[in-house]
């Protein structure tokens, strides 16, 4: 699924995101999505999103 619609994010999931520090290299995270702060209802790069984790990244891919 694509990340870059909010309305296909919600809290509870299991995504990939790419970290700010691993833009560059495009390295992935996975985890489960805690809050969405993106606030608009698209977004070019992935949604905004902070893991249960507390790591913060945009969402790449959604399982």
């Amino acid at each position: 699924m694509d990340g870059t619609l909010r309305e296909t994010v919600v809290p509870g999931m299991e995504v990939d995101i790419v970290l700010k520090k691993d833009q560059r290299t495009g390295r992935l995270t996975r985890g489960v999505v805690r809050d969405i702060l993106t606030r608009s209802k698209q977004h070019s790069h992935g949604i905004k999103v902070r893991l249960t984790d507390g790591q913060v990244g945009r969402v790449k891919q959604i399982y």
